[in-house]
């Protein structure tokens, strides 16, 4: 019975280092608006730009995200693209 409960709490060990290395490779997407706070928030599409963290076919315009082909930017194909 002990090593049964020994086995569980490893298993529990082993499953939460998956979750958190599988959080650490998720991208965080940016907004679509830039909330203009002085200090940058994490997801601040003028802060992606500046260091390369943008999706690919994506920029900022007048603080706004924008696709480059000009198409309307929505969540569902922003996740696609990140």
């Amino acid at each position: 019975m002990g090593k049964q409960v020994k086995q569980s709490k490893k298993d529990k060990k082993a499953r939460a280092k998956v979750e958190t290395s599988a959080q650490l490779t998720m991208r965080k997407l940016p907004k679509t608006e830039c909330c203009v706070s002085k200090k940058r928030c994490q997801r601040c599409p003028l802060r992606m730009l500046k260091e390369g963290t943008l999706p690919v076919g994506y920029t900022v315009h007048k603080r706004k995200l924008v696709r480059l082909d000009g198409k309307k930017v929505t969540k569902k194909k922003l996740a696609k693209a990140a």
